[in-house]
């Protein structure tokens, strides 16, 4: 790993001299220079890490820059814990996360730290002497750069000889003699952080500079000066600097110069590329032995994948070896997408997710290797327990929903969860299975990582797919609701009808059918939770899987009350429904007893 945190004092070229970039990373140059100018130390700070596959791709390039206030003595050790908090927490931040979300996590907890220095430093009464500085930050990653911002140095994108602004200050203009910073890191226990994607293209050019420099230098000067020494930014940041200082700054000098000198090829990481190195293996028959895995016999074969009871000659342990559909073999997405399942699998722990086995052999083949279960499908298991009570529903519910919350944490999505993607073990015990239609949002960072097809099935999957839209954690919820539904009443709340929805106004139109006009005994209240889970608007739904689980123990005095309501109250339409059904009804009686009447006469 090429790890580069410059100290302001200490710049020099060699830090960030990079090689020859493989022909499918992404690629920069940096030159960055920092000088204290007129002042007696300097409390800018600024860094950049160019990792190595895997993290390259998963994670991106990151440069940060932090400018210290000079009300302060201790903001230059705020400035540069922020950057290196930021360089290194950022790259421990899971894999599977979004940059927004890593950074944002990051960031806010190098303010809660900054903030509880200054509470236990004589400077609580006075947070401008406290640990307090601004942060702006680059993540690229792919094609798209992530900014982040707090506070008044700023990040441009060069275009031509001018200077394209990105981020906001925040700085609040008193008169024309004074102003001061509106938002800065340590102020205060919360942060708003500013956030930007900017799509980049190959020899875009990216400036990041503090106050004491840009307040200076025409921005002309800066584009001109960084066109002419394309192959000398180093060089550039230095003259830069030196015009800010020759022109009278009073303040702190820093600035770094980023050019995008290389693209990935469309792919997300080198984690997925490696799908395109193992060929596919040979549907193998039984005892036939697939590296070190003697199949025993097929559990489960579909046009999606196949998959194979097995031994693992190394410790004689029954294990799950799935292997690629023949019929998609030519289909590179579903290729990558089968790589990603071990993936996924080797992140969550959960006991209630489908766990990876472990390989120290070396892999000739494309197929996954996972823990055996003893059991069967949901799907099954509700053919064999037609009728199932409640609590025998809760139980299976909550086991799922636990499985699903360790997805969500790592921002993942199911996507695909239904019954036959469930197993039930011969303790009882529900585990969530098939991670083919995942979705990872640090992966989806990458937009030609991951396409927007509709991956689940049909009668579970939620409204907002068949709209073309992204999915989220209430989407999962929404598969999990129908799945409790159809287990209390042998059903699904809307039928086929989902799937045929392709606009808002017809799924406004989708009309829940109550668990109550059942002959099974389900109590209103949660029949109001299922309703709510399964909502076609997903902000109507529940937010967190946490709230559908504990509805479905507790009664809610909202379904209570709504159940308890008229009609009328309760479903307007319905209620009209059924009036004008009854209306019309009585109008053929009286029809028919008019026409009999005149009929004897």
């Amino acid at each position: 790993m090429q790890f580069a945190i410059v100290e302001p004092q200490r710049v020099s070229a060699e830090a960030l001299s990079f090689g020859r970039p493989m022909p499918s990373q992404l690629a920069i140059s940096i030159g960055q220079h920092s000088d204290k100018g007129r002042k007696e130390a300097n409390q800018d700070f600024h860094g950049a890490l160019i990792p190595e596959e895997p993290l390259l791709g998963l994670k991106g390039i990151a440069v940060v820059l932090a400018d210290g206030i000079s009300t302060s003595d201790v903001s230059a050790i705020a400035s540069e814990s922020a950057v290196k908090s930021f360089l290194t927490d950022y790259y421990c931040t899971s894999d599977s996360w979004s940059v927004k979300t890593s950074a944002q996590r990051v960031i806010a907890a190098t303010n809660s730290w900054l903030h509880a220095q200054t509470r236990q430093s004589q400077h609580l009464y006075d947070k401008d002497r406290g640990y307090v500085c601004t942060l702006s930050a680059m993540v690229i990653k792919s094609t798209t750069a992530h900014i982040f911002h707090i506070g008044d140095a700023r990040i441009y994108r060069i275009a031509g000889n001018n200077l394209e602004q990105l981020t906001e200050d925040h700085r609040v203009i008193v008169s024309s003699q004074q102003s001061y910073l509106g938002r800065a890191l340590g102020i205060n226990p919360q942060i708003e952080i500013d956030y930007r994607a900017v799509t980049v293209e190959k020899g875009d050019l990216f400036l990041l500079a503090t106050d004491g420099v840009y307040e200076h230098v025409s921005s002309r000067f800066i584009a001109e000066t960084i066109n002419k020494s394309a192959n000398e930014l180093e060089g550039a940041a230095r003259t830069i600097v030196e015009e800010a200082k020759r022109l009278g700054s009073p303040d702190n000098l820093t600035i770094q110069i980023v050019r995008v000198d290389a693209l990935p090829d469309g792919e997300s990481s080198e984690v997925v590329r490696q799908a395109s190195e193992l060929p596919w293996p040979p549907l193998p028959e039984a005892r036939t032995v697939l590296d070190g895995y003697q199949i025993v016999r097929e559990i489960h074969g579909s046009s999606r994948s196949h998959i194979y009871m097995a031994v693992d000659s190394a410790d004689g342990a029954l294990v799950a070896v799935k292997i690629p559909s023949t019929d998609l073999r030519d289909d590179p997405a579903y290729r990558q997408r089968f790589m990603m399942e071990e993936w996924v699998a080797r992140r969550i722990n959960s006991a209630h997710v489908l766990k990876p086995r472990i390989q120290s052999r070396r892999q000739n083949y494309l197929y996954v290797v996972t823990e055996f279960i003893d059991g069967q499908t949901l799907a099954q298991w509700m053919i064999d327990n037609p009728k199932p009570g409640i609590e025998t529903t809760r139980r299976i519910v909550e086991q799922v929903a636990k499985g699903l919350q360790a997805f969500h944490r790592l921002e993942m999505l199911h996507q695909d969860l239904r019954p036959a993607n469930i197993m039930i073990d011969k303790t009882g015990t529900a585990k969530i299975i098939d991670f083919g239609s995942v979705r990872i949002a640090g992966i989806a960072d990458d937009a030609a990582g991951m396409s927007n097809d509709i991956l689940g099935t049909a009668q579970y999957t939620a409204p907002e797919y068949f709209l073309g839209e992204g999915g989220s954690p209430r989407s999962d919820i929404f598969s999990l609701g129908v799945i409790a539904y159809q287990m209390l009443t042998g059903r699904l709340p809307y039928g086929t009808q989902v799937a045929r929805t392709r606009t808002k106004a017809q799924q406004r139109k989708l009309r829940y059918r109550s668990a109550l006009d059942d002959n099974r005994d389900v109590p209103a209240w949660i029949d109001g939770a299922l309703k709510k889970a399964v909502h076609p608007d997903p902000y109507q739904r529940y937010e967190e899987l946490s709230e559908f689980v504990f509805d479905l123990r507790h009664p809610n005095k909202k379904f209570i009350a709504t159940a308890s309501m008229p009609l009328i109250e309760r479903d307007p339409l319905l209620f009209w429904k059924c009036l004008s059904a009854i209306l019309f009804v009585a109008l053929l009686i009286v029809l028919a007893l008019l026409v009999m009447h005149y009929g004897k006469h």
